[in-house]
């Protein structure tokens, strides 16, 4: 529900609150009053296109502030809090503001962008006006209404449809670019053969680069490692002249015995020749270790060879299928090359496995569709029935409305048929599409008649929750009869949410619960900026704007008399 509305500095409009509750409101005034700020105003807190001609001249800004209720679990809140919105006991709070250059949106104290406005808007409020009775031309719009009509379980049919549609056409697609692509695979798959045969040729190991490069090391070194062994012997075991210096074997060992023989008359002594027993056993294992090295230590050309030929095959191997060319990465590639063959040569995969989910896909979407079908077709029946029931109401005794159901020849984003409204405006007459055939003043009223069938309808759902209504002139077209009777399913549509009307018409405007003015005031001089202001009217005031709408005097007697009858007749349902 929309609580309250504030204007300042918008078109003719300097300041202005409008107090707003349950029911029906009416706004009304002479032509050129401002009643069109006040939607415009509407429309800016609902996202709508900011015009900076709008401001009021001699103005540098113009605003418009606004207080939503939704209830209790409404989307509208989570969306706002999802914004970072600050709700005021479950209120939310829309401010838009207008300069030259620019417009800004605040929602519950913060700036938000115009768009999550239009999102807010399109949940809360629900605007028509002469463009959205054109509109209801669209079969889109009209498919739309049907949808709506057939409730929360037709919408969950329609949902699942939707995304099983999308799936299907991501199936198509994926089918259509593999069979686009298959020359393309049947190259890939070659080129990884002719690798992994090249490569399994060579059966690398893991480690197998580190080890050859060792290898190569140590035989192109041969002489190098020969002599430094040989030095490393001889300093350890010393040489076998005699003249020569003992090794450092024989040096540690003289060492030992020289502590032990004293050992025990010292316990350090004795630990030190423990310490150097153990040395000299693990000098005497370096020295044997380094004889049998020197006496196994043998230059081998071939084998330097072989070692060099396999490096460099690895070597190849790896830059050819690699970026970094380490036997590393080839074995990953081989790995990884052998996966993508598996997937590309793997009985019931590839087009296969590709064939059979859209097969699947299709059945299941089609399965859907028919149960759309369904909820279409049984509430296209019950929606043309109390359609029909509000045009009898609505003065257009005998009208009928048809919602006709044509079949596409493939399944569409919104399932497998179109829907078009027709309209018979009386017995003999031809059906004619409303998109067609429909006067101005026909179409508003089967708009006024599908929103309150709808309402109806949404009002009996069970948790379900229906938008604040706004009509911009519905009632364009009729007078007499067919105006009271528009008036009344006005006030029916008030029964379950709020509504608010903008009318030229006296038989609509003495239904409301709640009626507003727009008055116009013009300075004294020339040149003067006009302003308008909306007050309330009640008892002999609203008498008076209901005579003025009659006959142009607010003070005809005449008019004053048909003014009260208006505000006597009964209201069904009140």
């Amino acid at each position: 529900m929309i609580e309250e509305i504030q204007i300042r500095d918008l078109g003719v409009i300097e300041s202005a609150t409008i107090e707003l509750d349950r029911g029906l409101t009416v706004i009304t005034g002479e032509t050129g009053a401002g009643k069109t700020m006040v939607l415009t105003g509407l429309g800016l807190l609902l996202g709508g296109k900011a015009d900076p001609g709008s401001i009021r001249p001699g103005a540098e800004i113009a605003s418009v502030e606004g207080r939503f209720a939704p209830p209790q679990d409404h989307t509208a809140l989570s969306v706002a809090a999802d914004a970072g919105a600050m709700l005021d006991d479950g209120v939310l709070l829309v401010v838009r503001t207008l300069a030259p250059t620019r417009s800004r949106a605040h929602l519950g104290g913060r700036s938000v962008p115009q768009g999550l406005l239009a999102e807010l808007g399109h949940e809360l409020v629900t605007v028509h006006g002469q463009s959205e009775q054109i509109r209801l031309r669209s079969p889109a719009l009209q498919r739309q209404a049907l949808d709506v009509f057939a409730g929360p379980e037709h919408a969950q049919n329609l949902a699942l449809y939707g995304r099983l549609h999308q799936q299907r056409q991501d199936a198509q697609r994926a089918l259509e670019r593999w069979d686009a692509d298959s020359q393309a695979r049947e190259v890939e798959l070659d080129r990884l053969q002719r690798a992994l045969e090249r490569i399994d040729a060579l059966e690398p190991r893991a480690g197998e680069d580190a080890e050859l490069r060792a290898e190569a090391e140590r035989l192109g070194n041969v002489e190098d490692l020969r002599a430094a062994a040989e030095h490393a012997h001889r300093a350890l075991g010393g040489a076998e002249d005699p003249d020569a210096p003992e090794g450092a074997l024989a040096l540690v060992d003289h060492a030992r015995r020289s502590l032990a023989a004293a050992a025990d008359h010292d316990e350090t002594l004795a630990d030190w020749s423990g310490r150097l027993d153990t040395v000299s056993y693990q000098l005497s294992d370096v020295l044997t270790e380094i004889g049998s090295y020197v006496t196994g230590l043998e230059a081998d050309p071939e084998r330097l060879d072989q070692v060099h030929t396999r490096r460099s095959a690895l070597t190849e191997a790896a830059r050819t299928y690699t970026d970094g060319g380490e036997l590393v990465e080839l074995l990953a590639f081989a790995e990884d090359a052998r996966a993508r063959v598996a997937a590309l040569t793997a009985p019931g995969a590839g087009r296969d496995a590709l064939d059979t989910e859209l097969q699947q896909l299709e059945s299941d979407e089609r399965d859907a569709a028919a149960s759309v079908t369904q909820g279409r077709r049984h509430a296209a029946r019950l929606l043309a029935e109390a359609v029909d029931a509000e045009l009898a109401g609505l003065a257009m005794s005998g009208a009928h409305l048809s919602v006709a159901l044509h079949e596409r020849s493939a399944l569409g984003p919104w399932g497998a048929e179109d829907v078009e409204f027709s309209l018979t405006p009386h017995p003999g007459a031809p059906a004619r599409p409303l998109a067609k055939g429909a006067s101005g003043g026909e179409l508003s009223r089967v708009m006024l008649a599908l929103e309150v069938a709808m309402a109806r309808q949404q009002a009996s759902t069970p948790g379900g929750t229906l938008p604040a209504f706004v009509f911009d002139e519905v009632d364009a077209g009729v007078g007499g009869q067919a105006a009271v009777e528009v008036g009344r399913r006005l006030a029916e549509l008030a029964r379950h949410t709020q509504v608010i009307v903008v009318t030229h018409l006296a038989q609509v405007a003495a239904f409301a619960d709640r009626h507003l003015v727009v008055m116009k005031t013009s300075g004294a001089h020339q040149g003067a900026v006009t302003n308008s202001d909306i007050r309330r009217v009640e008892g002999p005031d609203r008498e008076a704007e209901l005579a003025r709408m009659l006959s142009g005097d607010p003070l005809s007697e005449t008019a004053l008399r048909h003014a009260a009858e208006l505000l006597e007749r009964p209201v069904v349902g009140r």
